[in-house]
């Protein structure tokens, strides 16, 4: 469970420190535009508040504490699942890392009331409308993770 926990403090210091890296130090939530190019045309920073889910779904319901809450059970049931059946290193690494994502996604719904987006990718002459952050990233690889790691019928305990 040490494993658990480190990777996922290291993902969730990561965010945080990107998140406020973006929206306070360069200052982009204060910015007209909301845009700053990094890498034209592959990457830029583009400011969007998301209230709600994946790609602002259910962003005009007051879903805040809702969705706190789920991340919290979520996170919850992931570690009692691998309490009760153990699982491989990778596994663990993979739970950390959604669980990192998933709290540094709650810290923004606490204290801005919505999850700071700001990574926005685009390629080949497609604009993508989306932006998004590194809790994301990390709550996607780590439920692939998880799904794809998970037990090859040996099942070890990490501790």
């Amino acid at each position: 469970m040490r494993l658990i926990f480190w990777t996922g403090f290291a993902v969730f210091l990561l965010d945080q420190a990107s998140k406020y890296y973006v929206v306070h130090w360069l200052g982009l939530a204060n910015d007209p535009d909301g845009r700053i190019t990094v890498w034209p045309p592959y990457l830029e920073f583009r400011m969007a508040w998301n209230r709600g889910v994946n790609f602002g779904l259910f962003a005009d319901f007051d879903m805040r504490w809702v969705l706190i809450g789920l991340a919290f059970a979520i996170s919850i049931a992931v570690l009692i699942w691998l309490r009760r059946t153990g699982g491989t290193r990778w596994v663990h690494i993979s739970a950390g890392v959604l669980i990192g994502g998933a709290m540094g996604n709650v810290v923004d719904r606490v204290f801005y009331g919505a999850v700071a987006d700001f990574l926005n990718m685009s390629c080949c002459g497609i604009n993508n409308p989306y932006a998004f952050n590194i809790a994301d990233i990390a709550i996607f690889v780590g439920a692939i993770g998880l799904a794809f790691l998970g037990e090859d019928g040996k099942t070890k305990k990490t501790t």
